[in-house]
């Protein structure tokens, strides 16, 4: 499997490096994407369980503080 790609751009010399993500950088990636797909199952649990309580999601966000 091909990693991600990461694109860098000098806009000085106007020089665009593609590369392969490293070792670190594909770590991180890894671990947002994880994140990212935790936090919208969370918001999809939070949504169900808001329309099984008959509230809107302007009213779930005033009793979640904002989030």
């Amino acid at each position: 499997m091909s990693r991600p790609t990461v694109k860098i751009h000098n806009v000085l010399t106007n020089e665009v490096i593609e590369r392969e993500m490293n070792d670190a950088e594909f770590a991180q990636y890894e671990i947002d994407q994880i994140a990212f797909v935790t936090e919208q199952t969370k918001a999809t649990q939070r949504q169900a369980i808001a329309e099984r309580l008959g509230l809107s999601s302007e009213e779930l966000n005033l009793l979640l503080g904002g989030k």
